[in-house]
């Protein structure tokens, strides 16, 4: 994604746009709805690449229900009844013949939302990238379906997409290729009530090819696209001993230690390459110079520890328990796992990776993120440390990651009266944050303040 826009959803009342990049940074005080802003954006992507209904309840972002997530200004009246989203995107070619991956024009997706029951309903989706464009709409207790290309725009009652009836009260999705379909399918039935909207009457193949290759861009839906890597705040606590058992991922990390001794006992190969790579994390942050599983029998179904070693002057030092090193190790192993796990999520929604850690790792986590982001992996991370902006603005200045200054954006949440303003910063060449409100550098001062008890 490279901006997304909000409008009458939590404390954003005004439409705001900000802009993203491979690594964006969210700071600002609390409440200021930065976990908000991440909860749409894996809203967003269930709806566009997974063709799924959003739960704004699903861990670690429980919004709540419509009239929770919706603005409200606190008089009768004043919540407002429909939540509006968007973001832009350019897909990326693969490299042919030598040369680098090309970027497509800018593709929008956009949701309308409207209160279904207790919850948020999408009843609008677009997705167009001028001038090609398709969506459904519901209107008049009706699914419509419409697209329009240089020619002209259309519309007609759509079908329910499983049943093969028109959708009166259905809720299901229909997929924008499930839309062309049907439009293909109609285009040739002169009873059906296919209308023009505008320009021609009818359409023709070419219109249909048009917006097929639109849709084909994003390739709706998807069985195989992953899903976002979202963090909950504060990860899971260690435990002395662990039982393998089957994991499902969750946002505190607490299935970590049976996938680190999965591969242990399955890939020995992908546990070396891993292990490797949290080490030197871990050396360049203090935290610990080894890993290890410590398997209490040869079976993968007998109990084990997770270690690590941080080694003395002249000797090792011996391995230790997890839960005998402090949180620091603990709360930042899962979002390090991820982060350096092959199979790793295209997008990361982070919060505060920090806790628990010195600053001197805080900052190495900047250095991290610096490393890790790029066109296939983008980093959205809500943090409260100066120390980890620091380390970025200044990878940016010496050069020593391969990120640009376009690469990284800064967003500001900038509290109002009864709302909130984002504000998008850039870091030049030189690592300093551009366009910055007065507000931005007293926040990190008070921060600090805090830290100190002061």
């Amino acid at each position: 994604m490279d901006e997304i826009r909000l409008r009458n959803f939590r404390c954003f009342r005004e439409e705001q746009t900000a802009r993203l990049a491979p690594l964006t940074l969210l700071v600002g005080e609390n409440s200021t709805g930065k976990t908000s802003f991440m909860a749409m954006i894996r809203a967003l992507w269930e709806l566009a690449f997974h063709n799924q209904i959003p739960d704004f309840k699903d861990r670690p972002f429980d919004l709540g229900s419509f009239d929770e997530i919706a603005h409200h200004r606190g008089a009768r009246g004043s919540r407002a009844e429909e939540i509006f989203a968007a973001f832009k995107t350019r897909i990326r070619s693969g490299p042919r013949r030598g040369l680098l991956p090309m970027l497509a024009p800018s593709l929008e997706y956009r949701a309308r939302f409207r209160k279904r029951g207790t919850a948020p309903f999408p009843v609008e989706l677009r997705l167009s990238q001028e001038p090609l464009w398709v969506q459904y709409q519901y209107r008049d207790r009706r699914l419509w379906v419409q697209f329009g290309t240089r020619r002209g725009s259309w519309e007609a009652p759509g079908y329910d997409n499983v049943r093969g009836q028109r959708p009166e009260r259905t809720r299901a999705l229909v997929p924008f290729m499930s839309m062309l379909r049907m439009f293909e399918a109609i285009g040739g039935d002169e009873d059906h009530e296919l209308e023009a909207i505008e320009g021609e009457q009818r359409p023709v193949k070419d219109d249909y090819r048009e917006v097929w290759q639109l849709c084909r861009q994003v390739q709706f839906p998807r069985s195989d696209q992953p899903w976002p890597y979202a963090s909950a705040p504060v990860r899971s606590v260690p435990r002395r001993t662990y039982d393998p058992k089957p994991f499902d991922d969750d946002p505190e990390g607490e299935y970590v230690p049976m996938y680190l001794a999965s591969i242990f006992f399955h890939d020995l190969d992908e546990w070396e390459a891993l292990k490797a790579r949290l080490e030197v994390f871990g050396q360049a942050s203090g935290l610990f110079d080894e890993i290890a599983i410590r398997s209490f029998g040869k079976k993968d179904n007998e109990p084990f520890q997770l270690q690590v070693r941080k080694y003395a002057q002249t000797r090792k030092g011996p391995m230790r328990n997890l839960i005998d090193v402090g949180y620091g190790v603990s709360q930042a192993l899962p979002v390090l796992t991820e982060l350096l796990r092959e199979d790793c999520s295209p997008v990361f929604l982070l919060q505060q990776p920090e806790v628990h850690l010195h600053p001197s790792a805080q900052a190495a986590l900047g250095s991290l993120f610096c490393n890790l982001a790029g066109p296939r992996r983008q980093l959205i991370v809500e943090t409260h440390s100066d120390h980890l902006v620091d380390r970025v603005r200044m990878e940016i200045r010496d050069g020593s990651s391969r990120l640009d200054p376009d690469d990284v954006s800064v967003l500001f949440f900038e509290r109002g009266e009864l709302d909130v303003q984002i504000h998008s910063l850039r870091i030049d060449k030189e690592g300093n944050v551009l366009g910055a409100p007065d507000t931005y550098r007293s926040f990190f001062l008070e921060e600090t303040a805090k830290s100190l008890g002061l």
